[in-house]
């Protein structure tokens, strides 16, 4: 993926000579760049829509953390966090180092603290009944 594409689809721009992805609007069909684009999409939304290892990510946009700090902070048994911080980890969604003999977990990239950041925005709309905004 260019520097260039990343930014305008991760950034709300259009590159230059972009055509709006609209239905029935030409130059918006799905190529296959474009497919593999948004099943890579799905995949990580995918995994994101579990709630412990949402609660695991949302901590993570905090600061690193450990095994230990991860379970306090979204409240499931231990080899349960494990094996999800290990689905993250297999996806790449998380980043892992040793410190001592302790396994310190981090984000992947800050992408994916704003990208939960703002699900959870969502969430709070929905059940505050706060009315939508851009």
């Amino acid at each position: 993926m260019s520097a260039g594409r990343h930014l305008a689809g991760a950034h709300g721009a259009q590159p230059a000579g972009a055509t709006p992805d609209a239905p029935g609007v030409p130059g918006s069909q799905v190529t296959p760049e474009r497919g593999d684009r948004l099943e890579a999409a799905a995949s990580v939304l995918a995994l994101l829509a579990d709630r412990t290892r949402l609660a695991l990510m949302e901590r993570l946009g905090r600061g690193e953390a450990d095994v230990t700090t991860l379970t306090e902070a979204c409240g499931a048994a231990r080899p349960s966090v494990s094996q999800h911080l290990a689905k993250l980890r297999l996806a790449g969604l998380v980043t892992t180092r040793k410190d001592g003999r302790r396994v310190v977990y981090a984000l992947g990239h800050g992408h994916l603290r704003r990208l939960v950041d703002e699900a959870l925005n969502v969430a709070d709309h929905q059940l505050g009944s706060l009315p939508p905004h851009d």
